[in-house]
């Protein structure tokens, strides 16, 4: 989810302590263990530091080993063992424990989204995007700010945020049922279908499909659970060449295949250069694939700039190839 969503799940998750009786009779550990979901709700994203690096770390890395299994027991005792040291006076395990169900938390509504994470390593390294969550859910949102505004005008937290979260829960039911529906439909439209990348949108009734089968890669929208196919690819595996030999050992072009399962690539011949460019099909906008990898090689194979990233015009696209994403 969005850092926003993160956040006020935080203070929801701190309202809810408040069932806890040894939370709601000791004001110095109601205020730790808020402190405690609260930045717990958040601390699996703390991996947003790495874009300072660049952006091949951040992709390759982001919702990665700070959501991971070891990682989701780390952070509930790293985060508690801190604030106890500033609140001695707060009941240590009742502090891990709420502060650890709010790291929990985070990851697994993490999971849902498009974007997913790496949430079963080190089991399996594999991204897990169930893709039936927007990033930003504006109910989800909402119902949270909600439950805020009402606890500030007297509302029990503890009760009134219960009864959000079987909203929500039963929300999920939803979405995961409208997804299985979708999926139904594409199946009766195309056969030999490999994969299916739902992305759903802000809008309850419009999501975004792509589409895999055997020979072709299929973009297209669901609007009220109308199939509208808007692109279509012919599905080519990568040449076994020098030029594509290079273009996938440089560092931006390797964290953009390890992240998207569904791309495409293209090859443009220039007087210098040529250009590799490989598109993720699954996050189609205002009539474009944002979500690139491109790397320019010389005629002697040797990389002259590259860069992967979000990129929503030609001329950015350019102008990062330019400066370069290659910092250490």
């Amino acid at each position: 989810m969005d850092t926003g969503t993160h956040i006020v799940m935080g203070i929801a998750i701190g309202g809810l302590a408040t069932l806890d009786p040894a939370v709601q009779n000791d004001p110095a550990l109601f205020s730790a263990v808020l402190a405690g979901t609260v930045i717990g709700s958040h601390a699996p994203d703390f991996d947003t530091i790495l874009k300072l690096r660049n952006n091949a770390v951040y992709i390759r890395h982001h919702r990665g080993a700070t959501h991971s299994v070891p990682a989701v027991i780390m952070w509930g005792f790293l985060l508690a063992g801190i604030i106890h040291l500033i609140v001695p006076s707060a009941d240590f395990w009742h502090l891990w424990a709420w502060t650890a169900l709010a790291v929990v938390i985070h990851v697994l509504v993490d999971i849902p989204n498009a974007y997913g994470t790496q949430a079963y390593r080190p089991f399996s390294n594999k991204w897990v995007a169930h893709g039936v969550i927007n990033t930003f859910d504006p109910y989800i949102f909402l119902l949270h700010i909600g439950g805020i505004i009402a606890w500030i005008f007297g509302a029990n937290p503890g009760y009134t945020f219960l009864v959000i979260y079987a909203v929500i829960v039963l929300y999920y039911v939803k979405r995961y049922m409208d997804k299985r529906e979708i999926v139904r439909e594409i199946k009766d439209f195309y056969p030999n279908i490999q994969q299916i990348a739902t992305s759903p949108t802000i809008k309850q009734n419009q999501w975004r499909v792509a589409i895999t089968t055997n020979d072709y890669f299929y973009v297209g929208s669901i609007i009220d659970g109308h199939i509208d196919i808007v692109d279509q690819f012919e599905k080519i595996p990568l040449p076994d060449n020098d030029l594509f030999d290079v273009a996938v050992r440089d560092k931006n072009v390797a964290a953009f295949l390890s992240f998207s399962p569904v791309y495409r690539w293209e090859v443009h011949d220039f007087d210098d250069f040529t250009e590799v460019r490989f598109i993720d099909l699954r996050y189609r906008s205002n009539e474009r694939y944002p979500f690139v990898a491109v790397v320019q090689i010389d005629d002697n194979m040797r990389i002259m700039n590259s860069y992967t990233g979000w990129i929503f015009s030609e001329q950015k696209l350019q102008n990062k190839l330019e400066i370069g994403d290659n910092p250490v």
